[in-house]
């Protein structure tokens, strides 16, 4: 996956740069990118690996020297960016300038689109280990073979079968360009001048509207799907009109997002609660001593079960962060579940002899889920429930880098499924809730991670749960269906 933010200010924005993309670390592990435009010097741009140091450690220095940079220069830009693939933003010039670049998405035809970047005249591509193309190059690639810059970026959102989120600084100000479906957001700031408190105007654009609260700026809007705005000091004002359809991804708000995020106005904690209140709606009779959340995006789901049962909401282990911040970091699997294991310290007096019901965000591997309930079960648990906040993971996300599985074979449901059948000719008995073979496949997960009982959200429900025109939901990972 990957975050960014980019602001334009009256007067020194590094900080609002720095802490911005900060607040935006949840969403990669790999590396952590910053580009400002200065007027004397050009662009200046720093990136760093932050697979094993926080992104504030790594960029200490860099803000260092960039503030001292600004500290007379008047307007300032910038954009950064929090990505789990190629290292970016990316300086580009072309013959319609030059510019930095940073992206959020998936290209699932990056081949295709090489060769046609090469038909049209360029003559090479930079390669990173592996002999794998930047993305950002290659999407710089594209706009540069359009007149204009709004034209190039329709124009390379429209060439991708993925999607395609950006932020683009040229010398003048920055492009923000929401993925043509509006799989991904980007949500605009603004921050009104105050001699008083030192504040400049600004405008920022963002992936977590959280990210710009602490300096001062207020909501301002959302990105229509496929909208291009151009942001100065002074102004913001839409270069390409939105699209009238909308897919943003339903899984920002059960487990991607950061809790106090909102998208098309629909804040995460709230619907996580909204959530685990609907599961237990349906989840009559059971008796447990304690309802809990898998850390941290289970909390919220969690919560919402404890207030609507009322079974008393309990943490029976906690998850150690100040040495490792993140669940997701690093990149390997084996060592993100090592790390995993090593950060739950056991709270003996809430597991010992005591009925569990665990909410999880979901369940797509299962490894990590297994060896929780192992760990529960080695401390005395006595039974150990699990309630999963969304359906069960059938198919891999086309659209965005959420799962690090290269095959849908990774996916647990898959598994039982060919174990099953042998093939697919099921799949949709399977990915309809309530059927025979349905749940048949829910029961044989459950004795495969050795849950005491298993059930997982209904579509409905999750829909119901955020709330907003359910067609504008994608959820092609539970269904197939990308209608």
């Amino acid at each position: 996956m990957g975050g960014l933010f980019g602001v334009a200010s009256r007067k020194n924005c590094v900080e609002d740069l720095f802490f911005g993309t900060d607040y935006h670390t949840h969403l990669g592990a790999r590396r952590g990118g910053l580009s400002l435009y200065h007027p004397v010097k050009g662009f200046l741009r720093a990136i760093h690996n932050i697979e094993n140091a926080p992104f504030r450690t790594k960029f200490e220095s860099d803000f260092a020297d960039y503030y001292k940079e600004f500290e007379k220069t008047g307007p300032c830009m910038g954009i950064g960016c929090i990505s789990d693939t190629e290292p970016q933003p990316l300086m580009i010039r072309s013959h319609l300038g030059s510019y930095a670049l940073t992206i959020v998405g998936r290209i699932n035809n990056v081949d295709e689109l090489v060769d046609e970047v090469f038909k049209s005249g360029a003559s090479h591509f930079t390669e990173s280990s592996g002999s794998v193309i930047n993305n950002t190059e290659l999407v710089a690639a594209l706009i540069n073979q359009c007149d204009t810059i709004p034209e190039g970026i329709r124009y390379a959102q429209s060439k991708i079968d993925g999607s395609l989120t950006l932020l683009l600084m040229t010398a003048e100000g920055i492009y923000a360009a929401r993925d043509l479906m509006g799989r991904t957001p980007i949500i605009l700031g603004k921050r009104e001048a105050n001699p008083y408190a030192g504040l400049p105007e600004a405008y920022c654009a963002c992936f977590e509207s959280f990210s710009y609260l602490n300096m001062g700026y207020h909501y301002l809007r959302d990105l229509g799907p496929g909208e291009i705005v151009f942001m100065t000091p002074d102004s913001c004002e839409t270069v390409m009109a939105p699209n009238n359809k909308m897919k943003i991804c339903a899984f920002l708000w059960i487990y991607y997002g950061y809790t106090t995020s909102c998208y098309e106005g629909v804040n995460v904690e709230v619907m996580r609660n909204r959530c685990g209140a609907l599961l237990a709606k349906r989840d009559k009779g059971i008796d447990v001593d304690y309802v809990a959340g898998i850390p941290e995006s289970g909390n919220g789901h969690a919560i919402g079960y404890a207030n609507e049962s009322g079974i008393c909401f309990a943490r029976p282990f906690i998850k150690y962060t100040p040495t490792w911040p993140r669940s997701f970091m690093p990149a390997h699997q084996s060592l993100r579940n090592l790390i995993a294991k090593m950060k739950l310290i056991p709270v003996e007096d809430l597991i010992r002899d005591k009925r569990l019901l665990f909410l999880d965000d979901s369940i797509v591997r299962g490894t990590q889920m297994r060896e929780t309930v192992d760990f529960l079960y080695n401390h005395g648990a006595k039974e150990v429930h699990v309630r999963s906040a969304s359906p069960p993971s059938m198919f891999g996300c086309k659209y965005l880098n959420f799962s690090r599985s290269k095959s849908e074979m990774d996916l647990i449901a898959r598994q039982v499924i060919r174990d099953f059948d042998g093939d697919d000719r099921y799949l949709q008995e399977y990915c309809t809730d309530g059927s025979e073979r349905y749940q048949a496949m829910v029961n044989e997960i459950a004795k495969r991670l050795n849950f005491t009982s298993l059930k997982y959200h209904l579509l409905a429900d999750v829909k119901k749960a955020v709330g907003i025109d359910p067609d504008m939901l994608c959820t092609y990972c539970w269904t197939g269906r990308e209608d």
